[in-house]
């Protein structure tokens, strides 16, 4: 049984009377103690600050240069709290509401809770480290609406808070590292977990830059590398990012929970050829002031501007008037898929819909007229100062768009469509953040905690914050206060040595292959099978023919790589090879996941399981558990449940109309 150690007694009172009876650690004892933080994005970077700031000897690892590359920056729209400044009636049950709703009643209610309470206290963080919030003329922090909402509780600076906040965890941390409280690792990757009579106890990690392998002790290891995205090869993630070190935790017994939760955003520069490497992501703050639309008729051949009002399709409006461009995210992208498949698309490929700003820009200038008292405005003025508030918000977004297509969304519609973007699956974690294996903590998108079957947007900001920040301060206590005893065990130990060896060996293996194929075209070929076969839509058949053809091109990935260079030096294809190899196993326990839960929540829709709406169809008599998955041996897991519960959030079929 799995035990999600989560206090008794009401949803309210939860999270105080855990902090209230939870074990300490007293200040000499800290000292004493070494924590591993793998990772140094929001979620590390906070983790590490807020650890080191409390005495504890913290070492922290990322791949890139520096934590500043972490690619939470690349999160652009806002993080969300239940501040209520708007005062249209927001509150801690509201974004706790939201969130269980918004992720189809598949996450555990009492972290969400947490992350809902603790919400307000990362703004007040982030404002003392002096994150530039957008602020209203009066000085209030700003907000604005995200989808899965009715309310406006967003904080954001411009088109950049991601950024902006990891500047802010990044100085906390350097703080901690010119204090000598946190040794820095740059340019390092984890690649295994070491383990001494069943728990964590350090990490084997290869030096980027010279090849060479390294051991690391700890007391406890805390993963914060993000999520998986990159499993479908093109997608909004950074090019690094990847799933080794969660990949190489599960392998060595940490429960893998909820697979196949994977988000697709519906607001992204389309693909434009088989060049690309990446995809843009636009802010879904863009929906916000957007509407989206596709032409009224199939295959028109108009350009966007020329197509009257009468003849255009605002599809989210229409079918959802309560929230309509602001349906959650899974709505969002299916519904654009649905259009674009029904022959509505617009573009040279017919995948994608239009993002329209030309209704905002004329409110805004409209708004701008009144304030400065400008009597008979023509509407040219008035467009002016509309693009003028615009650009304000949303500046640094629509230079970027312009940038990457040529056009100019001032003045024409943007085309969007949707692509993979987040993971909802992680690790599997306790109330604790910890996982199943003892001393083993994720955080952030590495867990699968906080958002079920669907992210909210400016929720994962939110919860990187929550759990570096206000959460593990806390329940890491309640294991290292048992591990106060334990000497630093030598790097010398047999464990540490064995799982160095086998490290070695699996990169021995992949320099041996000397095959003919390169990392990217396996990578590549994996990404076109889980995109169309494990995407927006998955089915039976199609997950099964999935599953068949990774466990195939897992084969030919082992027998016919080719990687050039050596292993004692810089080697980038090396590093990837390791990273498309844990893919290629994640991809197929991804679709295992998917053809086990044959039901449709948030954005695991499943054609088998759906409304005469076609909206997606739970399962709650069935499914309605977190699938924590265990690695047995090559292609074989055991499923595990931990069954869900709600005594607060009753689940209800979403309706967004």
């Amino acid at each position: 049984m799995l035990d999600s150690k989560t206090p008794a007694g009401p949803l309210n009172d939860k999270w105080t009377d855990y902090k209230g009876h939870c074990k300490l650690v007293n200040p000499s004892n800290k000292r004493k103690l070494e924590v591993i933080i793998v990772g140094t994005g929001l979620a590390g970077a906070s983790a590490a600050a807020s650890l080191g700031e409390l005495g504890y000897k913290v070492k922290a690892f990322c791949f890139q240069d520096s934590p500043r590359r972490a690619h939470s920056i690349a999160a652009q729209g806002g993080i969300n709290a239940a501040k209520n400044y708007q005062n249209d009636g927001d509150s801690v049950f509201r974004l706790f509401y939201d969130t269980i709703k918004g992720g189809d009643y598949r996450s555990r209610e009492a972290n969400v809770h947490r992350l809902a309470e603790v919400s307000n206290n990362i703004i007040d963080q982030c404002v003392a480290q002096g994150v530039p919030f957008a602020r209203e003329y009066g000085g209030l922090l700003s907000n604005r609406s995200f989808g899965g909402t009715q309310v406006q509780r967003t904080f954001y600076a411009a088109g950049q808070t991601g950024q902006q906040l990891l500047i802010g965890a990044y100085h906390a941390l350097e703080r901690q590292v010119s204090l000598g409280n946190v040794e820095m690792h740059s340019r390092h990757e984890m690649l295994d977990i070491v383990m001494i009579d069943g728990k964590t106890k350090g990490i084997i990690c290869r030096n980027l830059v010279t090849g060479e392998l390294e051991r690391h002790f700890g007391h406890a290891v805390l993963l914060c590398t993000g999520g998986y995205g990159n499993v479908f090869y093109l997608s909004t993630n950074a090019m690094g990012s990847n799933a080794t070190a969660i990949w190489k935790a599960h392998k060595k017994g940490a429960l893998f929970g909820n697979p196949c939760f994977t988000q697709i955003h519906p607001t992204c520069i389309p693909v434009s050829g088989d060049h690309q490497s990446k995809l843009t992501l636009m802010s879904e703050s863009l929906r916000n002031d957007g509407r989206i639309w596709v032409p009224g008729k199939k295959g028109e051949d108009r350009k966007s501007i020329d197509i009257p009002e009468d003849d255009r399709d605002y599809y989210l409006e229409r079918r959802y008037p309560a929230f309509g461009n602001l349906v959650p995210r899974d709505v969002a992208s299916r519904a654009a898929k649905e259009r674009c498949d029904a022959g509505y698309g617009v573009g040279s490929s017919k995948q994608a819909v239009y993002l329209d700003f030309a209704d905002a820009i004329k409110r805004y200038g409209n708004i701008e007229v009144g304030k400065q008292a400008l009597e008979n405005a023509s509407e040219a003025t008035i467009i002016k100062l509309g693009k003028e508030v615009i650009k304000e918000k949303y500046g640094n977004l629509f230079d970027m768009y312009e940038k990457i297509t040529g056009e100019n969304p001032y003045e024409v519609p943007m085309r969007i469509y949707p692509a993979a973007h987040y993971t909802m699956g992680g690790l599997w974690v306790d109330y604790e953040l910890m996982t199943n294996i003892s001393g083993l903590y994720a955080l952030g998108e590495a867990n699968f905690s906080d958002h079920g079957a669907n992210r909210l947007g400016a929720s994962a900001l939110m919860q990187g914050l929550a759990d570096g920040y206000f959460v593990i301060p806390y329940t890491i206590g309640n294991f290292l206060s048992n591990e106060i005893a334990v000497k630093p065990i030598p790097i010398t130990h047999p464990a540490f040595e064995e799982t160095e060896k086998s490290v070695k060996d699996r990169i021995d293996t992949l320099m041996n292959i000397k095959g003919k194929q390169t990392v990217e075209s396996f990578h590549k070929r994996l990404g076109k099978i889980m995109w169309e076969k494990c995407g927006m839509a998955r089915n039976a058949k199609g997950l099964q023919e999935a599953i068949s053809e990774i466990q195939q091109l897992k084969k030919e990935f082992w027998s016919d790589l080719r990687i050039p260079g050596t292993i004692n030096e810089m080697n980038p294809e090396l590093d990837k090879a390791g990273r498309v190899a844990d893919f290629i196993e994640l991809g197929e326990l991804m679709c295992k996941d998917a053809l086990n839960r044959n039901e449709s929540c948030g954005g695991h829709f499943r054609e088998e399981s759906q409304t005469p709406e076609g909206e997606a169809k739970r399962d709650d008599d069935n499914y309605a558990y977190v699938a924590a998955w265990q690695y047995k041996g090559e292609s074989d897991w055991e499923l595990i449940k931990e069954e869900l519960e709600f005594e607060v959030a009753q689940p209800t079929q979403r309706s967004y109309k």
